[in-house]
């Protein structure tokens, strides 16, 4: 009897302590594109918070798992010339990782400056954070 209790417990411990599904995570970042697009800085710092509180993650452990319209964060923020969270991001984010490739191969400042975005107020910020 105690053998049965023991493993009852056990497996009634392992599923509620199991580490969180990736849905949950994508569910509470649904709508993050639609804040960069609106330029929603406070949102976003209350989206990252919470991220961070419920799922002890920074931007940059998410970053690369997040698309929006094909774009990274970043640059679709440059798109949409959304300043306020694009200089925020930038901010938040550790020099490597700002000048790894992303997806396609190119990293941050060359995408910008491909695509006549290093000009803007983000691209600017992106060339004295990584310089």
């Amino acid at each position: 009897m105690k053998k049965s209790t023991i493993a009852l417990l056990t497996a009634l411990s392992a599923v509620a302590f199991s580490p969180v599904t990736f849905a949950d995570i994508n569910d509470d970042l649904q709508n993050i594109c639609t804040i960069v697009k609106n330029d929603d800085k406070s949102e976003l710092r209350k989206k990252m918070k919470k991220v961070q509180d419920d799922y002890n993650l920074r931007l940059g452990d998410y970053y690369n798992g997040v698309s929006c319209g094909g774009s990274s964060l970043i640059r679709y923020s440059m798109e949409n010339n959304a300043v306020e969270v694009g200089t925020y991001m930038i901010k938040k984010m550790s020099k490597s990782e700002l000048t790894n490739a992303e997806q396609d191969g190119m990293a941050l400042q060359q995408w910008a400056e491909a695509n006549g975005h290093i000009a803007s107020p983000i691209g600017q910020e992106l060339l004295s954070r990584i310089g």
